[in-house]
This record gives structure tokens, C-alpha cells and sequence, in this order.
């Protein structure tokens, strides 16, 4: 009898053991699909920036019901970190294609989708009376600049690929304003496109002449969506439909400023003016829609570029090869799409 109590005991207590380990298991198998459909109900869109004209698209998608109803549009701005905190937050970025790969070569788990400016709205500016209308006319020159920024390396990269004598050409840091240009205490100035003084504000009493980048030769991706890999890894439709949006977002912001702009400014009415928003809009326009092109896209010649010019600033190490940082199947996806799909999503919003 002691003996089979003991049997019975032991299967007692096998079966038990393996109850319990089934309970277990199965207590953990839901755990990852709840992290996911966490990440799917609640997903960021930070914009590297303060609302205005170069996230017009992304307002007006947020603003319009482009997206989900769970997507939120926010701004990060001044983060010296923001590629890392869009990674941490499993969310989708909005940032220069430099500060993206920078960050992506010291390890940032991220990957590049698309693009908003399809080329770099880096320019530099002179004063018309100065007569320096070209990059070698900037020989013997100042030009005022940030230190470590997009303006500061395809510059270099400009000058570089001309030929030109870069010890030649005196760059005085953080004299990169329009108001440093007109108090003449440097020749030439490297600012971004959207940055420049609308007539309205100098009542044309300062006329500027524009060197572009893109004019001779320099082509890189401009501002760049990306998000962290396990959101483009696990919920690709998500990312896909989040591209869309901003897509159509784009669209419309460019199809009747008499309608877009005022959805701009009142995100912020006090800082926004309509008619800067507007001249904005407008001198960004070829960046965004550029003739031939279509929204959001990017091809593989601007991301060579753009790592090469690093390589050559020495300003990282490509420990991470292109292919593994940049997708295009996701824009081919949605451009894939028939053209109701492509501008739609579930028939909200309207143009």
C-alpha cells in the first residue's frame, strides 16, 4: 500500500508540475502581442522642430484626420538626441537626412523610409550689390556658419567637388544670420532656403542673390521620415499607412494655400503669420514637389552622396552599410496603390 501511495503521490505531483508550467506558458504567450497592439494604439510622430512650414505636411495630415485616430503629432525641438528618442519611443521621425545617419552609424536602432525634402533647402546667401553671385566668386570671402551642422558640411563638400581652395575662403562661426549679411560683418552666409527674409519684412530694401548646392552637383536627402526598426519590423502596414497620410497631407497643403495656411497658423497663432507661412511654402515648394518627382520619394545616388560628404567631414565611421538603414519598399508600396487608395484612408477628411 506505502508503495502505491507513493506512486500516487509522485504522479500527483507530476501532474501538477505540468499543469502549472502549461499555466505558465500560457500566461506568457500573449505578453509580446500586448506590447505590440500597445505600440499600434498609441504611435508619435515627432517633428525635429517647432511647428511651421517645413512640417506643413505632417500638421495638416494631423490636423485633417489623414492618420489614425491613435497618431499624434508632437514636437521635439532642440533635442541634441532626437533620433535616439524617436528609437526609444517606438515612434516615426521627421529629420535631416545628416543627423539621421549620423546617429544611425553610432548604433541608433532606426530606418529611413522616405523623405519630405527630397533634396537639402541648405543654400548660401549674399547681398545682390556684393556681386558674388557663384561658389567661386567666395573665394577670399567670409561666410558666416554653424559649426557641425548640414550647411556646415555640404558646404565643404561643395567646395571641395569645384575645386576650389578652401583655405582660401574664411568661415567666421555663428555669424550665419541675415542681419550679420547686412551689417557686412561677413560676404556670404550659409542658412537654409525657408530661413530668408520675406520681401513684406525688408520692404525689398535688401535684395539677395542664392547659391544652390543642388546647382552644382550636391544632391542629399533633405528631411527625412524614419522610425525605430522593431515599428517597421513588426507593423509595416502601420508605417505604410502613417506615409500615406503624410502623402496626401503634402498634397493638399500645396493644392490651395488660401485653404492650407490657415490650418498651419492655428497651430500656433500667436508665433505664426500668415504671410510668412506662405512665403515659406512657397520657397520650399520645388524641395517637396520637385518637377518630375513625387512626394516623399528619395533615391539611392542621394544617400551615396550624403555618405560620402560625411566620410569626407570625418564626422563618423559607416559602421552600418546603407542597405541595412534605408528602406524603399514602403513608399513603393504605397505608390503601388490606385490613386483612391494612395490620397484616402477610410474617406476621412477632405481637399
Amino acid at each position: 500500500m506505502s508503495g502505491e501511495y507513493k506512486r500516487f503521490t509522485l504522479f500527483i505531483l507530476v501532474g501538477t508540475a505540468v499543469a502549472g508550467a502549461m499555466i505558465l506558458a500560457l500566461t506568457r504567450e500573449p505578453l509580446p502581442v500586448t506590447k505590440r497592439l500597445e505600440g499600434a494604439t498609441q504611435l508619435s510622430l515627432l517633428l525635429d522642430g517647432p511647428f511651421g512650414a517645413r512640417f506643413a505636411g505632417e500638421m495638416t495630415a494631423g490636423k485633417r484626420e489623414y492618420f489614425a485616430p491613435d497618431v499624434t503629432v508632437r514636437t521635439d525641438p532642440n533635442n541634441p538626441d532626437f533620433v535616439a528618442a524617436v528609437a526609444r519611443q517606438h515612434a516615426i521621425g521627421v529629420t535631416s537626412g545628416h543627423k539621421f545617419l549620423l546617429a544611425a552609424w553610432r548604433g541608433v536602432p532606426v530606418t529611413a523610409f522616405a523623405a519630405s525634402f527630397l533634396d537639402t533647402s541648405v543654400a548660401i546667401f549674399t547681398l545682390e550689390s556684393s556681386g558674388l553671385r557663384r561658389p567661386a566668386d567666395l573665394v577670399g570671402k567670409r561666410v558666416g556658419y554653424r559649426r557641425a551642422t548640414e550647411g556646415d558640411v555640404i558646404f565643404d563638400a561643395m567646395i571641395a567637388q569645384l575645386g576650389l581652395p578652401r583655405s582660401q575662403i574664411t568661415k567666421v562661426a555663428d555669424r550665419d544670420t541675415f542681419d550679420a549679411l547686412r551689417a557686412h560683418e561677413v560676404e556670404a552666409i550659409i542658412a537654409l532656403v525657408d530661413d530668408q527674409p520675406s520681401p513684406s519684412v525688408t520692404n525689398g530694401d535688401v535684395r539677395l542673390n542664392v547659391i544652390k548646392p543642388q546647382d552644382y552637383g550636391i544632391h542629399v536627402p533633405g528631411l527625412v521620415y524614419f522610425a525605430s526598426n522593431d515599428l517597421i519590423r513588426d507593423q509595416p502596414s502601420l508605417v505604410t499607412e502613417v506615409l500615406q497620410g503624410l502623402i496626401r497631407g503634402w498634397h493638399f497643403v500645396y493644392t490651395d494655400y488660401a485653404q492650407s495656411v490657415p490650418v498651419l497658423v492655428g497651430f500656433d497663432p500667436e508665433r505664426l503669420d500668415p504671410d510668412r507661412v506662405r512665403f515659406e511654402l512657397q520657397q520650399q515648394r520645388d524641395l517637396i514637389l520637385p518637377t518630375g518627382g513625387r512626394i516623399a520619394d528619395y533615391d539611392e545616388s542621394r544617400w551615396r552622396t550624403l555618405r560620402d560628404i560625411l566620410l569626407f567631414a570625418k564626422l563618423g565611421e559607416e559602421e552600418v552599410p546603407l542597405a541595412q538603414l534605408v528602406n524603399y519598399q514602403l513608399l513603393r508600396d504605397v505608390y503601388r496603390r490606385p490613386p483612391d487608395l494612395a490620397t484616402s484612408r477610410t474617406g476621412r477628411g477632405k481637399n
